[in-house]
């Protein structure tokens, strides 16, 4: 519920302005005075960082971003590039699903579209990974569409600025009404980031810095004194514990043996140990036989689930479908790579 405190209004230029003087320098994004100059971003950079920060941190995403534009310098070079090596780029940061879409997606522009992103919302989200808020921001931010870009930082500003006390996720769409109406015709691109960035370095869930905000004046939230209690999120229902079983098959020379997971399901695709399903009570089934001993257990969070995963280790010499990786851990998911590495200094 919005409360009338103050009736100053938030002007978008002012924001603009801070943002000019305050913005984050990010390696897929174009300054605001090189943007001033005529210099335009490039869509697939733009595509290719937001794809990797759904539910991902600026800071994890940096260093696997210029790794991947490294490789793969511009949407025919990932199109073409072999699944294998794409999903072990990507290990370690997390959502697979995003991995597997990302091919499709540049497989698609590079096939059908000439290598040439739609600029609309609308053809954007025909793509495939490309959702509401990705399609937004990738439409605003590349090509200075009017598009009203939602992510966790501007949900946070709009309920600070308008004093919105109900909880989230049920306010989202009036939250989103509040960006709409401040979002501008021109330098909406700009604009966005500029959100974003407030949310990022003063407008932060904890601590807030109101005294250098370029909105304080027309904040509710501050004025009523619950800025930082906002937004209200609905209690969290526990994660279900699944347990789950690994096996560490090492060869003479030390190295794990690793497997590709199926493409479909729970971090598909990726390379892994062999590993029993994750469930309440699952099924043990060691890939080869073998004098396996316990080392121990890891365990690691997703989306839906907390995961309990104990790790067996044995030295054989499998053939057939595993192969030798010397760095295993750094081509695995997380919590594979955390299986790993209580293999270090024990012997099998």
């Amino acid at each position: 519920m919005s409360r009338p405190i103050t009736t100053t209004r938030a002007e978008p230029g002012e924001l603009l302005a801070w943002y000019d003087r305050h913005h984050r320098v990010l390696p897929w994004r174009i300054g605001p005075s090189d943007h001033a100059a005529g210099v335009r971003p490039d869509p697939y950079r733009i595509w290719l960082s937001e794809i990797m920060l759904q539910q991902t941190t600026v800071a994890a995403v940096r260093d696997y971003f210029l790794k991947f534009t490294t490789f793969w310098p511009d949407v025919h070079a990932l199109a073409a590039a072999a699944d294998e090596d794409v999903m072990a780029a990507w290990a370690g940061l997390g959502y697979y699903a995003r991995a597997r879409n990302l091919l499709k997606c540049a497989r698609t522009v590079s096939r059908d579209l000439g290598g040439v992103f739609p600029e609309t919302e609308e053809g954007l989200q025909a793509l495939p990974g490309i959702g509401p808020y990705t399609a937004a921001a990738i439409a605003s931010i590349a090509f200075n569409r009017h598009a009203v870009v939602m992510d966790g930082n501007v949900e946070r500003v709009m309920a600070r600025m308008f004093a919105e006390t109900d909880a989230l996720p049920g306010i989202k769409p009036v939250l989103k009404n509040h960006a709409a109406a401040l979002t501008p015709s021109d330098r909406s691109g700009d604009y966005a980031q500029a959100v974003m960035d407030l949310g990022a370095t003063v407008c932060t869930p904890r601590s807030p810095a109101c005294g250098v905000c370029p909105w304080m004046d027309p904040c509710r939230g501050r004025a009523a004194g619950i800025a930082a209690d906002l937004p209200a999120k609905a209690p969290k229902a526990a994660k279900p514990v699944r347990r789950g079983v690994a096996w560490a098959v090492l060869d003479g020379a030390g190295r794990v043996m690793c497997v590709r997971r199926p493409d479909k399901g729970l971090l598909g695709g990726m390379l892994a140990l062999p590993a029993s399903e994750f469930a309440e009570a699952p099924a043990e089934v060691p890939p080869i036989a073998a004098d396996w001993r316990t080392i121990g257990e890891v365990r690691h969070v997703f989306t839906h689930f907390q995961l309990k995963l104990e790790v067996r280790a044995a030295q054989s010499a499998p053939e057939g479908d595993f192969r030798a990786i010397p760095e295993a851990a750094e081509a695995m998911p997380t919590v594979f790579a955390k299986a790993c590495r209580l293999l270090k200094g024990v012997e099998i």
